[in-house]
């Protein structure tokens, strides 16, 4: 199974990918993790994408491309993938789609996770604290929300056009969020 899955920061997708992922058996590629640990290796796209990453703005389509497709064409060759937080752009989506293609990569299905704004903000800054992560700064989370309206709401429009949207309420908890991404899963 090949499964993207979006959503603002904040809404659970790295909860939802890792539970899904493992329950399905695919492999959970999370662009964000990705990226962070190419930030802390040190490596030049790493340090490319570091400045970039901390003022919440979008690492450019050819480093993300760079960094995720080859992991999503490892994953299809193994046993499916969970995409999280990438295509955040319908630019990077029609790019990601022909590579994809080529390889049979492209998703079965995506998930698109709804939360309101204010328990966006509560959930962000909350995990700041408790995770210590230095890019969920208020200001930054205003910047990462603003960018996800402008840039990766429209890839709700495109997938839902595609066929492969499906709207999940995650203002509820993990194991309902759960439920009902399981529900809508094809075959």
């Amino acid at each position: 199974m090949k499964l993207l899955l979006i959503g603002p920061p904040g809404s659970g997708k790295g909860t939802q990918g890792g539970r899904l992922a493992e329950r399905l058996g695919i492999e959970h590629l999370a662009a964000g993790d990705l990226l962070r640990a190419e930030v802390a290796e040190g490596t030049e796209l790493g340090r490319e994408a570091e400045a970039i990453m901390k003022r919440g703005d979008l690492v450019p389509d050819d480093v993300i491309i760079a960094l995720v497709m080859p992991r999503v064409e490892a994953a299809v060759a193994a046993n499916g993938y969970l995409l999280d937080g990438f295509p955040r752009t319908v630019e990077q989506a029609v790019e990601a789609r022909k590579l994809a293609e080529r390889v049979d990569a492209a998703p079965d299905a995506v998930l698109y996770l709804d939360v309101p704004r204010e328990e966006l903000m509560r959930r962000i800054l909350a995990r700041a604290e408790t995770e210590g992560r230095a890019d969920d700064t208020e200001d930054t989370v205003r910047n990462r929300l603003k960018v996800f309206d402008e840039a990766t709401s429209p890839l709700v429009d495109y997938y839902r056009q595609r066929g492969l949207l499906h709207v999940i309420d995650a203002d509820q908890s993990e194991d309902d969020v759960t439920a009902a991404i399981v529900e809508v899963l094809p075959g």
